[in-house]
């Protein structure tokens, strides 16, 4: 009998995703520097808000997107935060753990000193207890901090899962050597890019510009500064058979490619995104998302305004084979 699946066999998309709710959200002055996204709290709709009424806003949204996706029949495994030490941001649980198809664990190095508390072992023993997971090994990459290197699990990593690739936007918060340990680790392909926002600053996450389904991707090719490397992408991703769906440098502020496609396990596709980011698409665009699922459009603007991350960021896939 087979321990688990091969690596070739996993799916693109997961039918159960781990969500981590906050117990001190607030805008995190460690992760600002390269976060274009984030915005003051004295520059949110020109009020700046208590950190109570900050955390209380961003509960109601969180609840609100894990009520909906349990609606729509995805398994959601809900982990507490801590209330010590504060965790600004440990509602991107994205970031420091990623779950994978043949068993692997992955936790990862993260540049802001006050997110790596943020990886918990009683977290991912929780997974695998409420989930009935099984995990055959754990690739810990968290000691390329010592060294300041840093990759923000698939935040910095936007995985083809069944190509076996990896897209990925270098940045100072994900670097070329840890990418390389990854990919020799899990058997994956990197194709690698640099890019850049409309006022020219670094994209801090691959996720914010792009976004790949079982039969789509959304991409912000605008944003890739080379020429060939945006050709690369283009066509990996049309080699992989993915309806490529372009959206603008604005769009791409609005979130609009910081999205997750779904498989509930009753059968069909969710598209889980926030409102900010379907309200940017243009009906064409509209058009084509709906084509390949259902579209959960989630409204979480303290989050994202605050946070600098979007629908998701909040979401962590779970690909680990069951207990039999």
């Amino acid at each position: 009998m087979l321990e688990c699946a091969t690596p070739l066999e996993e799916p693109q998309s997961a039918a159960a995703v781990l969500m981590v709710r906050p117990a001190r959200f607030g805008f995190n002055p460690e992760t600002a520097p390269s976060n274009s996204f984030q915005t003051p709290p004295a520059e949110f709709d020109g009020t700046a808000l208590a950190p109570s009424g900050l955390q209380s806003l961003a509960l109601r949204e969180f609840d609100a997107l894990t009520e909906s996706l349990l609606r729509l029949g995805v398994t959601v495994i809900v982990a507490e935060d801590t209330e010590a030490p504060v965790k600004p941001d440990a509602l991107f649980p994205n970031n420091w753990v990623s779950f994978h198809r043949d068993g692997t664990v992955v936790l990862y190095p993260m540049l802001a000193p006050n997110r790596r508390s943020e990886r918990r072992e009683d977290v991912i023993r929780q997974v695998t207890a409420l989930g009935k997971y099984r995990i055959i090994r754990t690739v810990d990459l968290s000691y390329r901090e010592e060294f300041g290197k840093f990759l923000e699990g698939t935040g910095s990593l936007v995985l083809d899962r069944t190509a076996r690739v990896a897209y990925v936007n270098l940045s100072p918060r994900t670097d070329l050597d840890v990418l390389g340990e990854f990919a020799q680790q899990l058997d994956y392909e990197p194709v690698t890019f640099e890019a850049f926002d409309g006022a020219g600053n670094a994209v801090y996450h691959t996720n914010v510009l792009m976004a790949i389904g079982a039969a789509f991707a959304v991409v912000c090719g605008a944003a890739i500064a080379e020429p060939r490397h945006r050709e690369a992408v283009y066509s990996k991703l049309r080699a992989s058979g993915h309806e490529i769906i372009e959206i603008s440098p604005a769009q791409m502020a609005s979130f609009a490619g910081n999205l997750l496609e779904l498989a509930p396990a009753a059968g069909g596709k969710v598209i889980a995104l926030s409102t900010t980011a379907w309200r940017s698409l243009d009906p064409k665009q509209r058009k084509t998302l709906e084509k390949h699922g259902s579209v959960l459009a989630a409204d979480i603007p303290v989050i994202e305004r605050y946070g600098g991350g979007g629908v998701r960021c909040m979401l962590t896939e779970i690909h680990l084979p069951t207990r039999l």
